[in-house]
């Protein structure tokens, strides 16, 4: 940034009703802190919008001077897509409010919103939508994205449930996206990532759900992970769509819903939510409760919202984070004992495998219908890497993660975008598959300069052979 640009950040600053923070700023170091402890980047401004009007202004401030911009919702990329070194931080982090239409079974979310701000809200009326699996995940990248959340067999993906957008382009427009007035681009922002603009309010499509749920989870020894997987497999085979599972092998994680003696053990868990009748869901999850030797079952009635919180603090902000993630068809004894070969060397008590449960609303949506990819896979596995801000050994956490992704790489059949990391441009074409050309199409329409560049770019200027 050259200095006449810096020279007129007052012009942005007296546009704003929110804060333009600069590096001068006191609180600079803590308005600029992500998730990931990983990240470390210092943008010269973030401009700390506190409406849909300043998101314009902001944006027609680095259109007008060249600037790439960075959009921060939650700050829960781990990839560190909210902040840039060169550009502009458009921090939506103060628009938060929810509104429920519960005639309509619509909620309007803001584009710096948390899932902890949503369902509260949403299961007051006995409604939700698909959310993250931590409710401190911030709505507009789990959404824009894909959305893989308890309630996807049943309700679909998040993004499955986006019914309209109210987006600031790169002219820094305000427009209303649905189904009537561009089609195109609901369809782009519907798995496309933030590519497109700056979303500043959401409306999502609600379900009855809850406000109770039958959830909790089931772990055993990390020795029995073989025949627990393969049990979990035979049952999910005919499950309904009211189940959602997870399975993660890991150390046991110190959170208040396990007893203190358990904590570090290797396990492989089960974490389950029926959202149906809980007499039915009871008598569904009864084989899977009485196989092998669990040495937790904490499944139960609870509210909805307690499930949503439940695993908060398995991944809180300030560690540091890396993941890859594998899409794969349904789980062979080649899979099962590739997945239990690698957990096993697992390098932190922070770190984890999980492997989501897809199938049933999820892959019901045609292909065609979203720019989300891998619809037919029946498990997502995201091998997350976490470690201390402090330790030095950084190197071999990542290793295994990587090591892990490696040796799954040829039992796979996509990536979820949102668990994307530093794969690159490669990794981004191949995440989208036959999409992808279509999502350049509407980037060209949308935003021609690619603005709008750190995220899992789709970057206008690409051709087929691959020059930009």
């Amino acid at each position: 940034m050259d200095t006449r640009t810096i020279g007129e950040t007052e012009k942005l600053a007296d546009a704003l009703r929110g804060d333009l923070i600069t590096p001068a700023d006191p609180h600079y170091d803590q308005v600029r802190a992500v998730w990931n402890a990983d990240i470390d980047r210092r943008p010269p401004m973030i401009a700390r919008c506190a409406d849909a009007a300043d998101v314009s202004a902001a944006v027609t401030f680095a259109a007008d001077r060249g600037l790439p911009i960075a959009v921060r919702g939650g700050g829960h990329s781990v990839a560190g897509q909210g902040l840039c070194d060169d550009g502009l931080v458009v921090d939506l982090s103060r628009m938060r409010a929810v509104t429920v239409d519960p005639g309509r079974r619509m909620v309007y979310v803001q584009g710096g919103a948390l899932w902890q701000d949503v369902d509260p809200v949403t299961q007051a009326h006995g409604l939700a939508t698909t959310g993250g699996i931590h409710s401190e995940t911030g709505v507009g990248g789990l959404t824009l994205g894909g959305g893989i959340g308890h309630l996807m067999r049943r309700c679909g993906l998040t993004v499955d449930n986006l019914v309209e957008a109210e987006l600031v382009t790169a002219d820094g427009r305000l427009v209303t996206v649905n189904a009537s007035t561009d089609p195109e681009l609901l369809w782009g922002l519907r798995g496309g990532g933030g590519n497109f603009g700056a979303v500043v309010r959401f409306g999502l499509r609600l379900h009855e759900v809850g406000p109770t749920v039958l959830a909790g989870m089931l772990a055993y020894p990390l020795d029995d992970a073989p025949s627990v997987l393969a049990n979990y497999r035979d049952l999910i085979v005919d499950a309904p769509d009211l189940l959602g599972t997870i399975v993660n092998l890991r150390l046991c994680p110190p959170i208040a819903a396990v007893s203190a003696h358990l904590h570090g053990l290797p396990i492989v868990a089960v974490v389950v939510c029926w959202s149906g009748g809980i007499a039915q869901g009871e008598s569904f999850l009864r084989p899977l409760r009485e196989f092998g030797r669990p040495v937790l079952d904490t499944v139960a009635p609870m509210p909805y919202v307690d499930l949503q919180r439940m695993f908060n603090a398995t991944s809180p902000p300030g560690k540091r984070y890396y993941w890859r993630s594998v899409d794969t068809g349904p789980l062979t004894d080649e899979v099962i004992a590739t997945v239990v070969t690698h957990a096993s060397r697992i390098t932190s008590p922070l770190s984890s495998s999980p492997i989501y449960h897809m199938g049933g609303a999820v892959g019901r949506v045609p292909a065609e219908d979203t720019a989300f990819g891998s619809r037919g896979a029946s498990h997502d596995i995201n091998i997350f890497g976490a470690w201390e801000p402090d330790r030095t050994d950084r190197d071999r956490h990542i290793g295994w993660v990587r090591d892990f992704s490696e040796a799954m790489a040829p039992h796979g059949v996509g990536q979820y975008v949102n668990f994307l990391n530093d794969e690159g441009a490669d990794g981004v074409r191949a995440a989208y598959g036959r999409r992808w050309r279509r999502l350049v199409a509407l980037k060209r329409r949308v935003d021609p300069h690619n603005l709008f560049r750190y995220n899992f770019n789709v970057d206008p200027g690409w051709t087929d052979e691959g020059d930009t």
